[in-house]
């Protein structure tokens, strides 16, 4: 099992909006590509939200070929989506982490 993990500082303005997006509409598109078979929101706990809150998306993929699918053809539209909706009211980071138990 790989995790596609998004982590994500909202500005306050839009954490609201922008959290309703992510579950409504985000998710949902990411797990239609048909490459991850579910998605999990976390908030991070312990850190400055001076700025905003931090979000973790935890997108679960099957295999790193789906993992690879995913980039090679949907990442980009998905990440263009985000930023023609939100602008720079957020900044993300992403990592992909395997399960080893």
């Amino acid at each position: 099992m790989i995790v596609y993990n998004i982590t994500t500082k909202v500005s306050h303005t839009i954490h609201a909006a922008w959290l309703k997006w992510t579950q409504e509409e985000h998710i949902p598109a990411l797990i239609a590509t048909g490459c991850f078979t579910e998605g999990k929101i976390l908030q991070l706990l312990e850190v400055d939200d001076s700025e905003g809150p931090t979000f973790a998306v935890q997108m679960m993929a099957e295999s790193k070929a789906l993992y690879n699918r995913y980039v090679e053809q949907y990442a980009a539209a998905l990440k263009q989506e985000s930023f023609a909706k939100w602008g720079d009211q957020f900044i993300s980071f992403r990592s992909v982490m395997k399960v080893v138990n």
